[in-house]
């Protein structure tokens, strides 16, 4: 266990630990009015009771959400059909200091709401109304291209394997009005970039597909089938997928906040396509879900999916190898602990949630907070730290520590080197897939880091390999496998360190981010030389009233040349910028307010290759003519080089792609 999680769980240990945590801007934890009766356990266990669950989270979650700078959440419990623990913590509008309640507090649980879409279809599939291995074109009015000669199934959909690229243009849309799956899928269709069923790449838009899918097979609005089949048999009073809010529930909604310390409130955010993100929910209600689901879709004397059915839901469906977390139909598997864990996370820009489901002990946690935080330790560190002490206190198991097998070094140098994520876009974005690649370093004794898988104060785990491409986090229980092809050549690897949501496929040694970097950046400062140097000799001639002694054919094509250059040099600063500024603001893509700009990136594109193509005729004439000293030529062709690799650069990474499917 980290320092942190070590942390954490001495602090939940120690009761009376949280009275002198400072609780601005954290309210007195909001417990439930309903008592829960007492649950045994294991010996050598904590007994999992209300009173040792609220011992546990009041000396865990207020010093996590300061620590983190997060205003409010919520954490409720259920196990074998009853609600056991729900408190709320902190602020859910700090200006009016209204503390967070677990029963009445809306909070947006993000993609935690593709359960309930998911949910939706297998009550199709039990009707008969929907085939998980039929086309799904069979269900639209509009067409989805096979790829590879392969169609899109439901099953594809549900396990995030339909094979398309990354989009996030109108993911949240600035007005309700701008809000219509219909119109979303028809305009904003992705590429398609891997066969059906070949690579795990999570896709808002495939859930979007199955939640219109089920609009059209039981003739109502996705929204209103939600709250008709799903919402109300649970008697979830405080939720719905509708956008903007129902007028009874819109006071109800807690305020989102970038952090606690910033305190201004972020405006409602709008999903589209809803069935990806769409919900708005208490705690209580969620726990309700999770009810049902932990007792194979019965809920008190109702049910939303006969027994069979659920069960088929929560099994296993894909992985990406063999023993490695995958994919049950739209829940993830979260094993841990010796336990069969399913689960699913859920992130808008401001509220960051989990839901987890232990399926043989009928237990379900789901918290969700109203605020990113500072990391390391905002949303994205507390919520697996909070998750995994739970699991260590409550249902521990040894750890066994596994030896290096013999080959481990030689392994560890053949798996070394760049990959990037196959949840990707590859139409608009591939400049910034290059940033977003990860090394796989092969250390001395064998084992090997990749830097973003780190503990949470920021340090990367070592891995050491127990068989050969299956590598185990070093004191502790998380994998890390690398695939290989026939021929024995690294695909991709896959960990359960975090959802397995997407792998990460190995880069050409041309195209990764070791390389590029080095090569880009030399390129550009040859670029940057050769335009200082003329700005120099322009400015020396003109003071010193010198004329340059040069041939009229390479006056010409000198002025071209360094034009040429310039153009160069603009382009690739002008995606920094853009990159910059998304990084800044991602609205600039989530509501499609960059278009202008990554056109105007386009044609500036084709122009630098076109100057590119004068720098080097520039240099040809200079040794075809040979009037100019041999340095002066080795420095053009030097340029030339440098300007034929940024040519190559903006055609290998799409900078020319008049794509705006981001």
């Amino acid at each position: 266990m980290n320092h942190f999680v070590k942390r954490l769980a001495a602090l939940a240990a120690c009761v009376t630990a949280s009275v002198g945590l400072a609780q601005t801007p954290t309210a007195p934890p909001t417990p439930t009015t309903e008592a829960a009766p007492a649950i045994s356990q294991d010996a050598g266990t904590h007994a999992l009771t209300s009173e040792d669950l609220s011992a546990f989270f009041d000396g865990m979650v207020p010093f996590a959400m300061q620590r983190g700078d997060i205003a409010g959440g919520v954490v409720v419990v259920v196990k074998d059909g009853s609600i056991l623990f729900s408190r709320g913590y902190g602020y859910a509008d700090l200006s009016a200091r209204t503390p967070v309640s677990p029963e009445n507090t809306l909070f947006r649980p993000g993609s935690t709401s593709k359960l309930f879409t998911w949910t939706a279809v297998m009550q199709m599939v039990e009707q008969g109304k929907i085939d998980l291995d039929h086309d799904v074109n069979e269900y639209l009015d509009f067409k989805i291209p096979p790829f590879e000669g392969k169609p899109i199934t439901m099953r594809n959909l549900m396990t995030h394997t339909a094979g398309f690229e990354e989009v996030a243009r109108d993911l949240l849309p600035a007005t309700a009005e701008e809000v219509n799956l219909e119109r979303y899928l028809k305009t904003h269709l992705p590429t398609r970039i891997f066969a059906p069923g070949e690579k795990v790449a999570y896709s808002n838009y495939g859930c979007g597909l199955a939640g219109y899918i089920v609009q059209r097979v039981s003739g109502e609005r996705f929204e209103d089938y939600i709250q008709r089949h799903i919402l109300q048999p649970l008697t979830m009073n405080h939720s719905t997928f509708d956008q903007p809010l129902p007028p009874a529930l819109a006071p109800l909604m807690a305020k989102g906040y970038k952090t606690a310390s910033d305190g201004v409130a972020q405006p409602f955010e709008f999903v589209d396509p809803p069935p990806a993100g769409a919900l708005s929910s208490s705690g209580r209600d969620m726990a309700q879900f999770m009810i049902a689901h932990l007792q194979n879709g019965r809920f008190g004397d109702t049910r939303i999916l006969q027994e069979a059915t659920a069960k088929l839901m929560h099994s296993p469906q894909y992985t990406a190898s063999p023993g490695m977390a995958g994919f049950a139909l739209g829940f993830y598997q979260e094993d841990r602990n010796g336990l069969r864990i399913i689960g699913h996370g859920g992130d808008t820009e401001v509220f960051h949630s989990d839901l987890h489901l232990l399926l043989d002990k009928g237990v379900g946690v789901f918290m969700s907070f109203n605020s990113l935080g500072v990391e390391p330790g905002g949303a994205h560190t507390i919520r697996p730290a909070i998750f995994y002490a739970f699991l260590d206190r409550y249902f521990p198991a040894p750890l066994k520590e596994q030896p290096a097998i013999a080959s481990a070094k030689a392994d560890a140098a053949k798996v070394a080197g760049w990959y990037e994520s196959s949840r990707r876009n590859e139409s608009a974005l591939r400049p910034f897939n290059v940033l977003g690649q990860m090394h796989v370093n092969a250390m001395p004794d064998g084992t090997v880091t990749i830097a973003a898988l780190a503990d949470y104060a920021g340090k990367p785990l070592h891995w050491r390999e127990v068989s050969p491409l299956h590598y185990v986090e070093e004191h502790g229980q998380r994998k890390l496998d690398f695939v290989a092809d026939a021929d024995g050549n690294i695909k991709y690897w896959a960990t359960d360190h975090i959802s397995p949501v997407f792998v990460f496929d190995r880069i050409p040694a041309a195209k990764s981010l070791g390389s590029v970097s080095w090569l880009a950046g030399l390129s550009l400062l040859a670029v940057v030389t050769a335009l200082l140097f003329w700005l120099l000799g322009w400015w020396a001639r003109r003071h010193y009233q010198r004329t340059l002694e040069l041939a009229p054919v390479l006056r010409r094509t000198r002025l071209y040349s360094r034009v040429g250059a310039l153009l160069l040099l603009g382009e690739m600063l002008g995606w920094v910028l853009m990159i910059a500024a998304i990084m800044a603001d991602e609205d600039i893509l989530l509501r499609g307010t960059g278009t202008p700009w990554f056109y105007f990136l386009y044609v500036l594109g084709v122009v630098a290759i076109l100057g590119a193509l004068a720098v080097v005729w520039h240099a040809l004439r200079n040794w075809q003519l040979g009037l100019r000293s041999l340095w002066v030529r080795v420095g053009e062709t030097l340029l030339a080089l440098a300007a034929l690799y940024l040519a190559w650069f903006i055609l290998a990474f799409g900078m020319i792609s008049f794509s705006v499917r981001f």
